[in-house]
């Protein structure tokens, strides 16, 4: 793998960082065993497939995943407003229990308080 890099017909790029694309177990060993230029292997080009039609795949997959993504946040959001849509309604019905229990209690002293008033009019009226 100490081969130049016009060996290879590349524009400068270290040996270690390229990619080979191979089309069978014999261009690997070509590869590897054949001194440079003895053996002439297909261009890059040509074993490459289309990348144009696996772009498509990729940005579908891409967006898939981002529709997931934001169904799960919309579902956690909705579970969230229900959630507190649930507890306003328990504490409005605690809220509403204890104004009822209370309004019966201010009709309880208002009542004791008339009877009170009463009968002091009729101390009042008694010591005239």
């Amino acid at each position: 793998m100490n081969r130049s890099s016009q060996d290879t017909g590349s524009s400068g790029i270290p040996e270690d960082r390229k990619l080979y694309v191979v089309d069978s177990i014999n261009d690997l060993n070509k590869l590897n065993l054949c001194p440079a230029g003895s053996q002439q292997l297909y261009p890059l080009e040509e074993k490459i497939p289309d990348v144009g039609a696996n772009s498509g795949n990729g940005s579908h997959s891409l967006f898939l995943l981002g529709l997931i993504i934001v169904l799960i946040v919309s579902l956690a959001l909705v579970s969230f407003v229900i959630f507190l849509i649930v507890q306003t309604g328990n504490k409005m019905e605690d809220v509403s229990r204890r104004l009822a229990a209370e309004g019966k209690d201010i009709d309880d002293l208002k009542k004791i308080n008339s009877i009170i008033v009463k009968r002091l009019n009729q101390l009042d009226s008694e010591e005239n």
